[in-house]
């Protein structure tokens, strides 16, 4: 099993060019999601622009996904296209996913189609997820700058129930004053 932490965004909500190297409780906010894949995975690789700028990837590898078009779709595919096999995703500004929240998705996989996907107070969180090879036609038949959300749901996956604090991620300036004192006092 693969760990792809989806780093490919711009973070221009943040201010940042590079949202993966926010520091965020002593550490890059992309080290937060790494740890917990690394967990549960054989090997974790970061999927990103080829401009993006990453931190020192302790446990990682990079993995460049073409520069355009900027859409979490893009990583997803290219993690499942370079991995030729299941990836289990998660986005890199989500630092308080769990390593036994990455277990909940692979366990759920037994029955599963392809893909086994986050979800909180029933709203689909498509950025982390179990996504098998058999998503690939339907995740590359989508339109262009279709919404994450849609396309996943054309998948049917199967919906794992998680609470809001596991995946909740870090957008804007007041999320990540939040996401640091959480990480620092937790």
């Amino acid at each position: 099993m693969i760990g792809a932490v989806l780093a490919g965004g711009s973070g221009r909500r943040l201010g940042s060019v590079s949202k993966a190297a926010v520091p965020v409780g002593g550490r890059p906010l992309v080290s937060w999601p790494i740890g917990a894949l690394a967990s549960v995975c054989e090997r974790v690789a970061v999927v990103c622009k080829p401009d993006t700028d990453l931190p020192e990837l302790a446990g990682a590898e990079r993995w460049d996904e073409p520069a355009e078009p900027r859409h979490p779709l893009v990583g997803i595919v290219h993690a499942l296209e370079r991995a030729h096999g299941p990836v289990l995703v998660c986005a890199a500004d989500m630092p308080f996913v769990t390593a036994e929240a990455c277990r909940t998705l692979l366990a759920a996989a037994g029955t599963a189609g392809p893909a086994v996907v986050a979800a909180s107070e029933g709203v689909l969180q498509p950025v982390f997820g179990l996504y098998s090879p058999d998503a690939l036609d339907t995740l590359l038949e989508a339109p262009e700058n279709a919404p994450l959300t849609s396309t996943v749901e054309a998948l049917d996956p199967v919906r794992v129930a998680l609470p809001p604090a596991i995946v909740r991620s870090i957008n804007t300036p007041e999320d990540l004053k939040v996401a640091k004192d959480a990480l620092i006092a937790g």
